[in-house]
């Protein structure tokens, strides 16, 4: 008995990161965190194209708003996302001929156990960042996001980084702290 092996779906989730002022960034640092948000996703896409090729397939990585947003201390890991994000517009053309779609989507502050890093850096219950809509964005509207670049209703959107913020990163900065009561 013959078993094929077939992979239709790979989401590039895995992040880390050092934070750090960029004039403090040591090698050790940058290689931690180019290599698992960065190069994880380049390994794991040629393993995925192998697995669907001829027969189509979808990935998604997930980024951040901080690739083309400054935010204190969190240099490398916005460089490591940027660096995903032209990745993702490579592989997209690449592997289009092979039926293999490739997109990417980024997020603001999601409300999630991750995000208490940032607490210890100055932000805190009186300045949580939310968005113009009133509210931090969810894993939830991520997870509705992926899943629809992973329908086939997403054809035709390739090496696009889908923006996931309430329109955080298009607002003035006046709607991006909360308002005191």
């Amino acid at each position: 008995m013959k078993y094929s092996t077939r992979l239709a779906i790979l989401i590039n989730n895995a992040a880390s990161g050092v934070g750090r002022p960029v004039l403090d960034i040591d090698v050790k640092a940058w290689e931690w965190t180019m290599d698992i948000n960065a190069r994880a996703c380049l390994l794991c896409a040629q393993g995925a194209a192998k697995l669907m090729e001829g027969r189509g397939g979808k990935i998604v990585s997930l980024s951040s708003l901080g690739s083309f947003l400054v935010w204190p201390t969190y240099a490398i890991v916005g460089v490591s996302k940027a660096a995903l994000e032209a990745l993702t517009r490579y592989l997209a053309i690449e592997l289009a001929p092979r039926g293999i779609c490739v997109n990417a989507v980024a997020a603001s502050f999601v409300e999630t156990e991750a995000l208490k890093f940032y607490f210890d850096e100055g932000l805190n219950e009186d300045n949580l960042p939310v968005t113009p809509v009133g509210r931090m964005v969810t894993t939830e509207d991520v997870a509705n996001v992926v899943a629809f670049l992973c329908s086939e209703e997403a054809f035709m959107i390739r090496g696009q980084t889908i923006i996931v913020d309430g329109g955080f990163s298009v607002s003035s900065p006046l709607f991006s702290l909360k308002k005191k009561d």
